[in-house]
């Protein structure tokens, strides 16, 4: 084991890993890590991504069965020995499938498409024809997404889903519209991208973001094409043992009641620390819209809701200026699949925006769209996203596929069916399970909070270092390290790989660790080496001050 901590790593080395993304940093640790565990016998440990290491079993189940008739379908029509058959055809097709529930009940996931069916046909506006000829069409992947902003029936469970994860009860689903996304990065480029192109954020102009937050959230608005004046508010509230409550302090969100502010970016709950905003928070900004500056527009990325009982996003707060992005991939352990989807009301604060514009801006906005509509005036904004999603001249072949939407479909059914909440009751058992484990093997016991999501943690070693051993040594500390030589020595010498708090705009000093990829003894090892390697910053310390004196 290299035990020489000054000279174990090139400090020219340390200061350009420093500077990257903290992805493209997890990459380089990657390599380090590989490097150490390479002929021995210590395994590498990649806590640094939040994929997560289960998969939803039962609307994966309920996928390839139905799948299953979905080909069915396609051979009634035409079959031929050379592995060519037809379309699905849609008269009688819901008979044909209930036929099909009734002679394969011992079918992997046939209980929940029979559930999900019976409960989509109690919707007033459901045809059963219509709609397993979208599912069987949408398993099978034969044709374009239509419409394109996503499926009607898919629209109708995803919207219904999603309302009652992100808004709770009392809230009528049909206020908001969905535009399906190849996951919520697509989504966040999506969102950048028409907001600039409408005229609705323009470069320069001012914006916050709520920080620590997902990187390319702080990269995003510097590049040239938006090159927004950015504030950053911190989430840098302590308890009275001056530890991390990772909240936001209300009078930092008053600042966004200048109306020179157009936008605020939001993760919620946080990543990383992973918190839900407080409700004095929360006040605090619908005070900012309802009486200074309502023309606010709040983009929450809300995917970590679903690990905090009773969550509520700011739509749910803020309907008319909330766009909310919102992903299948984390919670049902999908993130191959790309899922995800826009959320916005129906009447919102960006198409009033739109339609004020000067006369110039909305000739432009004609010009650009006008091969969509004789009346681009009427398009509204999350039609625009489709549209410039695929650079308006490809609008028609725009949208999420099919089989996508179809999974994202019994993603929903499975959790909006799951009446005594199994699923969710055992994803936080798992999670607060490696969450436990991290901190009992670091020597902390966390206070309960209802509004941690766990999802991942953030450990600040000058918090650490300075309730243990006081000012000195986090001087030292300081002074003689950089805030990734932690994160590089874990790789170098023990194969674990976790995350610079700082790339996320964090506590400079602070490792972010992921609690979805790892079994539940790993965290105890992790614990372990971070306990470790700062021991010896310790006595490293110790030794200074023993030579000084």
């Amino acid at each position: 084991m290299i035990t020489d901590m000054d000279n174990d790593f090139d400090k020219t080395q340390e200061d350009k890993i420093s500077g990257l993304s903290p992805f493209e940093i997890k990459n380089e640790l990657i390599n380090l890590a590989n490097l150490r565990v390479k002929n021995s016998t210590i395994t590498l440990l990649n806590a640094g991504r939040g994929n997560p290491n289960w998969v939803a079993t039962e609307a994966r189940e309920a996928f390839f069965t139905l799948g299953q008739f979905g080909i069915s379908e396609c051979r009634l029509v035409y079959n031929s020995e050379a592995g060519i058959a037809g379309i699905p055809c849609q008269k009688d097709i819901s008979k044909r499938f209930e036929k099909f529930l009734t002679d394969n009940t011992t079918l992997p996931g046939i209980d929940l498409l029979k559930r999900t069916y019976e409960y989509m046909k109690s919707k007033s506006d459901c045809d059963p024809d219509e709609l397993v000829h979208e599912w069987a069409e949408g398993v099978i992947g034969d044709q374009y997404p239509i419409p394109d902003r996503i499926l009607k029936y898919t629209e109708i469970i995803c919207r219904e889903y999603i309302t009652k994860e992100m808004c709770g009860s009392g809230y009528d689903p049909n206020e908001f519209d969905l535009f399906a996304t190849e996951g919520s990065t697509a989504g966040m480029c999506y969102v950048f991208d028409s907001l600039a192109r409408n005229f609705v954020i323009n470069q320069n102009d001012s914006v916050a973001i709520l920080v620590p937050v997902f990187s390319p959230y702080i990269e995003i608005p510097k590049l040239e094409c938006y090159n927004y004046d950015v504030t950053y508010i911190y989430a840098d509230t302590k308890d009275e043992d001056g530890l991390h409550t990772w909240q936001y302090e209300p009078s930092d969100i008053e600042k966004l009641r200048d109306p020179k502010y157009k936008a605020v970016y939001v993760i919620n709950p946080s990543n990383p620390p992973s918190y839900e905003m407080n409700r004095d928070c929360v006040n605090a900004l619908v005070d900012v819209v309802k009486n200074y500056n309502k023309n606010l527009i709040i983009i929450t990325d809300d995917v970590y809701g679903t690990y905090v009982p009773g969550f509520r996003s700011l739509i749910s707060d803020l309907p008319f200026n909330t766009i909310c992005l919102y992903s299948f991939s984390k919670y049902f352990g999908a993130t191959g699949w790309r899922i995800a989807a826009i959320m916005m009301n129906k009447n919102n604060l960006i198409d009033k925006i739109i339609s004020e514009l000067p006369q110039d801006k909305i000739d432009r906005l004609n010009t650009r769209y006008e091969f969509l509509s004789t009346q681009v005036d009427t398009l509204r904004f999350i039609e625009r996203l489709v549209a410039d999603s695929r650079l308006v001249a490809l609008n028609h072949t725009a949208g999420l596929s099919l089989p996508q939407q179809i999974q994202m479909t019994l993603f929903a059914a499975s959790s909006l069916l799951d009446k005594e909440d199994k699923y969710r009751i055992r994803m936080l058992e798992i999670i607060n399970g490696r969450l436990t484990n991290l901190w009992k093997s670091i020597g902390f016991t966390l206070k309960p909070d209802p509004l941690r999501a766990g999802y991942y943690s953030e450990i600040d070693l000058i918090i650490w270092g300075k309730k243990l051993y006081g000012q000195d040594f986090v001087d030292y500390f300081t002074s003689n390290y950089n805030p990734v030589d932690i994160t590089i020595r874990l790789a170098r010498e023990t194969g674990l790989v976790v995350l610079n708090g700082g790339g996320f705009d964090g506590p400079r000093w602070s490792i972010r660790v992921s609690l979805a990829n790892l079994i539940n003894d790993d965290y105890i090892n992790i614990g372990q080496n971070i306990i470790k390697i700062f021991d010896e910053y310790v006595d490293s310390w110790k030794a200074s001050k023993q030579t000084k004196s």
